[in-house]
């Protein structure tokens, strides 16, 4: 009788094991497809087109996180997430025309020229153009030609790097923004996969990786759509992983200082982390550790150096925060009250108001206790909620700060986000305000449910 079962087991354990290997298999093969049709077929004008793909891939991968796996399979997965990311390896970016930019600029700086000093539309029909390969087509591809680059120096020195390889050619230069962005993204998933995590949540660490690297929104927005959020995000993680260690390894904060001001040199957001670690390591460890991730980023810039630079730069910002709206949240109720009590619109006055609240904001969770990680997760959400400005692939740091703590409204956000290409379904674009308030009404109702119903704990320790 024992032998009977035993022989039952090894049956059921078989067929168990046929099941997740076909499962396994569908879902790699319906996932490539689906990440090579909005790779290379879809463009951001064909939203029916993108929406029927991308809901889906989510659809599968919602099953695919939700669903219990055993360890070797968790390890596949995480090389699946790799794969998929590969899938975009030679595609050009159909949903985003910043990688025009990026070339102007990288062109400019593998010639020698400063690209924080020169405006495309002044420069395009003079010797400087001529030298750096600045042509016609490259120009009218560019989505602001008559602002600044705002771009910081660490990404500038990637553009260039992709400029210089990339010899005149537009589809090499993007092959190797690809590279810098997709080890990036490797590198991001082996820290995440590193972490010692607390016994308090509920997922292993390698299923906790999977909500990131399986994410089709991420991977289509950073790898497809060539977006330096990933690049950041790796700093970031590296940074942590430095202030996680402190309690052990106490020297380890100048590293992870470093780390931080690297992914400041890519895109500036992660300066707003540095009040938050400052309450968290103490004062004359957190002014050291401000003043050395600020010291990088300054050093970075160097080589940019002139009183042009803080100008045009600071120019290009101030119009970022003044003058362009898309996809905002509160920022969009407050302009409409704005219309309503002047006649016009106020965003040169809200948007610095709402800057300013969300410092203020970030100063208060600084001082609330522990669970580091929730306080970022808090402080990029309010910043995003509070910005005239929500560009779909800001949010993927939010993804991952969501895995890293189990909130899951990011992962609603994400899945909405895709609904903000109907803007371009017009020409110029114009958003559509439904699809706005349809992801805003989701979005804040998932996040009232994860922080006031079932709250903050905010005794909660920090992972170690």
């Amino acid at each position: 009788m024992g032998l009977f079962r035993k022989d039952l087991d090894a049956i059921n354990s078989l067929r168990s094991e046929k099941k997740t290997w076909l499962f396994f298999l569908i879902f790699c093969v319906l996932s490539a497809t689906g990440h090579g049709l909005i790779g290379y077929c879809w463009s951001r004008s064909q939203i029916g087109e993108l929406i029927l793909t991308f809901a889906p891939l989510f659809l599968l991968y919602t099953i695919v996180i939700l669903k219990q796996w055993p360890t070797k399979w968790i390890k596949r997965l995480m090389w699946v997430g790799v794969g998929l990311r590969l899938v975009f390896l030679m595609a050009t970016p159909a949903l985003s025309d910043d990688y025009f930019r990026f070339i102007w600029d990288g062109r400019l700086l593998a010639s020698g020229y400063n690209p924080y000093l020169y405006l495309p539309s002044e420069i395009l029909h003079t010797s400087i153009a001529k030298e750096a390969n600045l042509t016609q087509a490259l120009y009218e591809g560019l989505n602001s030609p008559h602002y600044f680059t705002v771009y910081p120096p660490l990404n500038q020195l990637i553009f260039g790097v992709a400029a210089g390889l990339g010899q005149g050619s537009v589809l090499i230069s993007i092959l190797v923004l690809r590279l810098f962005i997709i080890a990036a993204e490797v590198g991001s998933l082996c820290i995440m996969a590193s972490f010692r995590w607390p016994k308090y949540l509920q997922k292993s660490r390698r299923e906790i990786v999977l909500v990131y690297a399986l994410n089709p929104f991420v991977i289509m927005e950073l790898v497809g759509n060539l977006h330096f959020e990933a690049v950041t995000l790796f700093f970031v993680l590296l940074a942590l992983r430095g202030l996680m260690s402190l309690s052990k390894m106490p020297f380890q904060y100048p590293k992870s200082a470093v780390a931080l001001g690297l992914g400041a040199s890519v895109k500036l957001i992660p300066l707003i982390f540095l009040p938050l670690i400052v309450s968290r390591i103490g004062l004359l460890k957190g002014v050291k550790y401000s003043m050395i991730t600020i010291g990088v980023v300054l050093v970075l810039f160097m080589p940019f150096m002139s009183e042009a630079l803080f100008h045009n730069f600071g120019k290009s910002l101030d119009l970022y925060f003044q003058k362009f709206e898309f996809n905002a949240s509160i920022y969009y109720l407050l302009r409409e009250v704005g219309f309503w009590l002047t006649g016009y619109n106020i965003i040169q006055v809200l948007g610095p108001v709402l800057s300013l609240t969300t410092l203020v904001g970030v100063g208060w969770l600084a001082l609330q206790r522990q669970n580091l990680l929730e306080q970022m997760l808090l402080a990029l959400t309010l910043y995003f909620l509070l910005a005239t400005t929500v560009h779909p692939w800001y949010i993927t740091t939010l993804v991952a700060l969501g895995a890293l703590t189990q909130r899951w409204y990011t992962l609603v956000w994400s899945a909405l986000l895709p609904l903000t290409y109907v803007a371009y379904l017009s020409q110029p674009y114009q958003e559509n305000l439904r699809m706005v308030t349809l992801e805003y009404l989701l979005v804040f109702g998932c996040l009232s449910y994860e922080f006031f119903l079932k709250g903050i704990d905010w005794e909660k320790p920090n992972l170690p």
